[in-house]
């Protein structure tokens, strides 16, 4: 019986890369989409809840990592021609937010500016994924 079960182990371990799993790794691993999350969601979900400081405080930031992660390879497990588009439209909403920032607008034009970066990103999540 150890038998069997070592050689469905091994068995597993060698159909791993000839399967969807392996695409699965290499999603988890697009460091430069975790990259921008983190900035994210430090920023839109506080906003949810009227705290804008933190978006003030990383727009920028949120320029930054939009940027990066576009320049980034599109990893198998994503369709990047589409990928790619969205995310052009992802950096230039962050663009928007930072600029609207950086002119003082009021709460509500920043949190519109902020969940409409958020919509796009879940476009991503949504839309991209093969």
């Amino acid at each position: 019986m150890k038998k069997f079960f070592a050689l469905c182990a091994l068995a597993a371990l060698w159909l791993a890369p000839q399967t969807g799993f392996a695409q699965t790794a290499k999603k988890a691993n697009w460091k430069e989409m975790h990259d921008f999350h983190e900035v994210m969601s430090t920023t839109f979900h506080p906003a949810e809840e009227g705290n804008l400081a933190p978006l003030r405080e990383k727009a920028g930031l949120l320029v930054e990592r939009a940027q990066a992660w576009k320049k980034s390879a599109v990893p198998a497990g994503y369709k990047a021609e589409l990928t790619g588009e969205i995310l052009k439209r992802l950096v230039k909403q962050c663009k928007t937010v930072q600029k609207a920032v950086k002119k003082g607008k009021s709460d509500a034009e920043l949190t519109a500016s902020i969940t409409k970066a958020h919509d796009i990103f879940h476009e991503i999540m949504e839309k991209c994924r093969d």
